[in-house]
């Protein structure tokens, strides 16, 4: 039996953040953002609109980008790209934390497990979680294919994760991905 979603016709909003020196510059092209795009367009079954940025690597930058996503765009996910490796530059979870209302580190303990079963270096990854008021933000590597081993592992969680905090009811196509929700009695 089928949990009936509430009765809302506006798309939900997610915003994808690209967080990268060289695409905000356009002297790379940006991979991140687009191969979300198409992983959103291949597991949600509900409306969306996408609502994308490229910034660079600049904690206050990213930190204003995530505040305008969650708070004046009004999305109920943000998935950033990029930016959580160790090396100077790489500052996407210290934004995230700084704009976050509540840490979810279960997000990133799942994504680097899954991850360290694929790339040994995994465990050089910092991505995490984190939620600002009706949006959950999620950090993910800059690679493609690291993407979407990623959101397979976490987005399960991530729609009743979005009911639990106000936000809009997302389905998803169900012979590529199962969502946990737990049984109405």
């Amino acid at each position: 039996m089928t949990d009936t979603p509430p009765a809302d016709s506006r798309p939900a909003r997610i915003g994808i953040l690209t967080v990268s020196d060289r695409a905000s510059r356009g002297e790379y092209e940006d991979r991140g953002g687009p191969a979300i795009i198409d992983y959103l367009g291949e597991v949600l079954s509900s409306a969306y609109e996408p609502v994308a940025r490229i910034v660079p690597d600049e904690q206050p930058l990213v930190e204003q980008a995530l505040r305008e996503l969650a708070d004046s765009e009004g999305c109920c996910l943000v998935i950033t790209t990029g930016g959580t490796g160790p090396s100077p530059r790489d500052i996407t979870p210290e934004a995230t934390e700084a704009v976050a209302d509540k840490l979810m580190p279960g997000f990133g303990e799942l994504m680097r497990k899954v991850s360290l079963e694929k790339v040994a270096t995994a465990i050089l990854s910092r991505q995490t979680a984190a939620i600002r008021g009706g949006c959950l933000i999620v950090n993910l590597p800059g690679q493609p294919r690291a993407i979407c081993e990623c959101l397979d592992a976490v987005f399960p969680a991530i729609p009743y994760c979005i009911d639990l905090i106000g936000g809009p009811y997302l389905t998803t196509n169900e012979d590529r991905l199962v969502v946990f929700r737990p049984k109405k009695k």
